[in-house]
């Protein structure tokens, strides 16, 4: 294994801010010393000091941060293609969950799995996404609602962090939905399953951050504020699902305990807007499911660009509303469906979404990151956002190793 290292003979889109566009540096090197990057720049301006390294040869390609997919609920069992037939028959989320479907589908086909069997029905997801790029991925619970379920589903993200050279970071979404027991009752659901399975969580090293979906088919602003204070309690940082059917509240819930992020935000308005803003909270933008669910209301883009909110990008794949398990079409559909330029695209699925999951050490390319990256064979940053159905990825680097090459 080479622990010292000069990639040469490339071309960087650093994602950091140097007065040119993607942080773009040419006839570019990178050197890693075992896991992270310690310089990074200029041919010309390379120290003498690593003129002894291993050096590998890039033939010219462009190399990346390591891609970060910071929304997904991508451990599950069975699916819900019944759902996306009768979605297209013109039934809504909002009618096809009344009836039983939806999240509760999902929770009755996951309840009946054990931890492996959630991983092995995971892992070609996961694979999937490895294969364009992905060093990071965010992994929620929230299809068992039960204490048993969720801590399964934390443990399997878990485990799959370990059977795979990925980095996993965990999200508790006991606030989901209420089941059918406590349909009547999401108060006393919080109270009496999800804070507990919290707690359990987090004593058995699970939880990362805590997450709560505020709409009206699941729990209020003031429903999910005991949650987060509790949250708050425990030293986690929390998330949200705001504003993606309704405004109901969520986004200023989440600048209130300065969350890591606020994600969909379809219905969000100027106020919110500034909110995030004030509270450095990351607008994580999900497109895969404003295209599965037919919607019509964008989120405020531009209005997010003129107050400077940082935008994330993420597949948000899951069984019903966004089934998406690619990061490459994720950004496309940002640009197509939202408007968003390819830059802001790739930083969504880069820098901005390491600051959305809190990782201060990744999603640019300059000294002291991770050696996370993904090397194309493209002539140009827009060509990896640019095209549907087609995967430039020549290799992967994951702490610094080669993990998924095409190039031999």
């Amino acid at each position: 294994m080479v622990t010292q290292q000069v990639l040469e003979n490339l071309r960087l889109a650093t994602m950091s801010t140097n007065g040119m566009p993607y942080g773009m540096v040419t006839d570019g090197v990178i050197v890693i010393d075992s896991t992270t990057i310690v310089w990074c720049g200029h041919k010309a301006q390379l120290p003498d000091e690593y003129s002894n390294w291993s050096r590998r040869d890039l033939a010219g390609r462009l190399v990346t941060p390591g891609l970060i997919d910071c929304h997904t609920h991508i451990v599950y069992g069975g699916n819900r293609a019944r759902e996306f037939e009768l979605r297209l028959g013109g039934a809504s989320y909002e009618e096809i969950t009344a009836q039983g479907g939806g999240i509760h589908a999902t929770l009755n086909e996951t309840r009946k799995l054990s931890v492996p069997q959630l991983v092995e029905q995971s892992l070609s997801r996961i694979d999937a996404l490895i294969a364009e790029g992905i060093c990071v991925i965010e992994i929620k619970s929230g299809y068992g609602l039960d204490t048993q379920t969720e801590l399964n589903m934390l443990r399997a993200a878990r485990q799959i962090g370990r059977e795979r050279p990925i980095t996993v970071k965990t999200s508790f979404l006991g606030a989901h939905l209420a089941p059918t027991a406590y349909r009547d009752h999401p108060e006393r659901y919080l109270d009496e399953v999800c804070i507990p399975a919290l707690e359990k969580a987090a004593d058995e090293g699970l939880v990362d951050a805590v997450d709560g979906f505020c709409e009206n088919i699941a729990f209020s602003a003031i429903q999910l504020e005991r949650l987060f204070h509790r949250a708050e309690s425990l030293g986690l940082p929390v998330k949200i699902h705001a504003e993606q059917l309704s405004n109901c509240g969520g986004t200023q819930l989440a600048a209130k305990y300065s969350a890591l992020s606020a994600d969909h935000l379809e219905y969000a308005n100027e106020d919110d807007v500034v909110a995030l803003k004030e509270s450095n909270t990351v607008a994580v933008l999900l497109p895969g499911a404003f295209f599965s669910l037919r919607q019509s209301q964008k989120p405020p883009v531009q209005i997010l660009r003129d107050h400077g909110v940082t935008i994330a990008v993420a597949t948000d794949c899951n069984p019903g509303s966004s089934p998406l398990n690619s990061i490459l079409l994720a950004m496309n559909f940002a640009c197509v469906l939202f408007e968003l330029t390819p830059e802001e695209a790739l930083a969504g699925t880069t820098v901005s979404a390491a600051k959305a999951l809190g990782l201060s050490n990744l999603g640019e390319i300059k000294p002291g990151m991770t050696a996370n990256l993904a090397v194309w064979d493209v002539a140009s940053p827009g060509e990896i956002v640019y095209p549907m159905g087609f995967n430039p990825l020549a290799e992967r680097i994951y702490e610094g190793q080669i993990s998924a090459s095409s190039v031999h």
